[in-house]
């Protein structure tokens, strides 16, 4: 067994790896292979950071199957108003095929088990068990960071992955609480139900419930706070390690998220102050070419590989299925919000081959060389957030002129000089603007499900939004649209806004876990 196996056979703190899916189940506690900063940072590559699962492939297989190799949560890309079904061809619609229809419709369509596919078959959840071992291996590397302070001698390296251990910590659970629990809501994120907290590398003979909401975002603030801390001066060697600014983006994004409006602001200039990032002027953009990448100056940090090209796949995949297609398009509702001399859309989609449908392409996937260049879809970090989060922050706090002049720093980037007109919205109507700019900006990067959530608790301007998705059926060997599923606004429909807990996590805790009923939906048939 090499060095990295010990370290990770006698550190890792291993939730929810074992063959029996049992949940906070942990490994030996002897740190004793770990003795320096560079085993830490070993820890670090091997069990902190997201799997890069990007495939150039236009099927679920991996999914399907469930496990390694399986895209992190792609399914966070179809629950939201950005996506709509693109079916062609005779197949029939509940194929048992790994088509993305298939495997992601009940996702699609907000059901009570959204991970039991069209045709039946049930596939596990990977996300919960993958966040919960990648928070074990982070609280394992902080522990003997701390323990290692004034005798490791290379203390840049000990900062360097204790920083990123506290960023990547913060980062799952604010994945893990958007996902799993309650939006965060002012008035009762106290006792809202969030995710189980764990943040030590002890043994707990207990079983886990949920941790209250406030308490969780209490934690990840905390946690980037420090990362800022220990990667302040810190030179990564590429976008795939955590650096400083990451963690003020970070930082600001979830203040956003608790309405802590000042903070954000705070936080996102701190983000601008290291100067190294710029905004990519879409007026030099070439044509077939990736917007997002990790060659962009505008990237910061990525991790977790890209799973849109699996979701939203072309027409003609090949000859013998030529016009064929069980997948997911650009919504008509996300494209009516660009204007038409918006630069973005030339870079942001592409027409299938044969039916014309947009699909996403903010990176053009063709071969494993370009997947291995990719940036992630479900955990990108970007310079224009930090304008994206002032400019909301600011009109939030009724800065209008200043939120205006914000967001414009990012408008001049995405418009033709000539087209660049003043944004005369104010008040609630330059809330709404805002918002609007964060959808075009970041479709298909995973954090639009997330928006609609806060949206919808905010307490200064709430967002109560129904989402329609239609769907397809077959008579013969024609599909049509038969109908709709219908996800209403929070209020009225918490639960759909809520992931369910996998059955391991519950079993293994006798119960003391639990989850939100979520109704069966029916289409509503035209």
């Amino acid at each position: 067994m090499n060095k990295l196996n010990n370290i990770i056979v006698a550190a890792l703190v291993a939730i929810g790896l074992s063959s029996c899916g049992s949940f906070l189940e942990e490994y030996s506690q002897n740190l004793t292979y770990a003795k320096t900063a560079q085993d830490l940072n070993e820890l670090l590559i091997g069990n902190g950071y997201m799997e890069n699962s990007s495939t150039s492939g236009g099927y679920f297989a991996p999914l399907s199957m469930g496990g390694y190799g399986e895209p992190n949560f792609p399914w966070i890309h179809v629950m939201d108003d950005d996506s709509e079904e693109f079916v062609a061809g005779t197949t029939s619609y509940n194929s048992s095929w790994s088509t993305p229809v298939n495997v992601l419709s009940g996702f699609f369509h907000w059901q009570d088990r959204p991970f039991k596919k069209l045709d039946g078959v049930i596939f596990e959840d990977v996300t919960w068990r993958r966040c919960y071992a990648h928070i074990a291996a982070a609280n394992a590397i902080i522990y003997k960071a701390e323990d290692l302070r004034g005798k490791e001698t290379n203390e840049a390296l000990l900062n360097k992955v204790e920083g990123e251990a506290y960023f990547l910590r913060a980062g799952y659970y604010f994945l893990l609480v958007n996902i799993y629990g309650q939006p965060y809501a002012k008035a009762t994120a106290a006792t809202d139900s969030g995710v189980p907290l764990k943040i030590t590398e002890t043994v707990e003979d207990k079983y886990f419930s949920r941790t209250a909401v406030g308490p969780v975002y209490d934690q990840i603030v905390s946690d980037l706070k420090n990362a800022a801390k220990y990667l302040d001066g810190i030179q990564q060697p590429s976008i795939y390690r955590a650096n400083q600014t990451a963690a003020y983006i970070m930082l600001s994004r979830v203040y956003l998220y608790m309405e802590q409006y000042d903070l954000a602001i705070e936080a996102a200039n701190s983000a601008l102050a290291n100067g190294t990032y710029s905004i990519l002027d879409m007026n030099n953009y070439v044509a077939g070419t990736n917007f997002t990448s990790k060659a962009s100056p505008e990237t910061v940090f990525s991790q977790g590989g890209y799973s849109i090209n699996q979701i939203q796949t072309d027409d003609q995949t090949a000859n013998m299925f030529s016009n064929m297609s069980q997948s997911y398009k650009v919504s008509a509702d996300l494209l009516s919000k660009f204007n038409s001399t918006d630069l973005r859309p030339k870079a942001f989609f592409k027409a299938t081959t044969i039916n014309k449908v947009l699909q996403s392409a903010k990176q053009v996937v063709t071969s494993t060389t370009q997947v291995q260049n990719l940036v992630s879809d479900n955990f990108l970090i970007r310079i224009p957030e930090v304008y994206l989060n002032k400019a909301e922050a600011q009109a939030m706090l009724g800065q209008d002129n200043n939120a205006k002049e914000t967001l414009q720093l990012l408008r001049a980037k995405r418009f033709k000089t000539a087209d660049l007109t003043p944004i005369s919205e104010s008040g609630a109507s330059l809330v709404d603007f805002v918002r609007d700019e964060r959808r075009r900006e970041f479709c298909f990067e995973g954090q639009r499900w997330f928006d609609l959530r806060r949206y919808a608790v905010n307490s200064i301007y709430p967002l109560a939004k129904a989402i329609k998705h239609e769907t397809y059926a077959y008579s013969g060997s024609t599909n049509y649209i038969a109908g709709y599923y219908e996800l209403k606004p929070y209020a009225q429909d918490k639960a759909a806004y809520i992931i369910p807990i996998p059955n391991y996590a519950i079993t293994f805790n006798s119960g003391a876990l639990t989850n939100f009923a979520r109704p069966e939906r029916t289409r509503i048939n035209y």
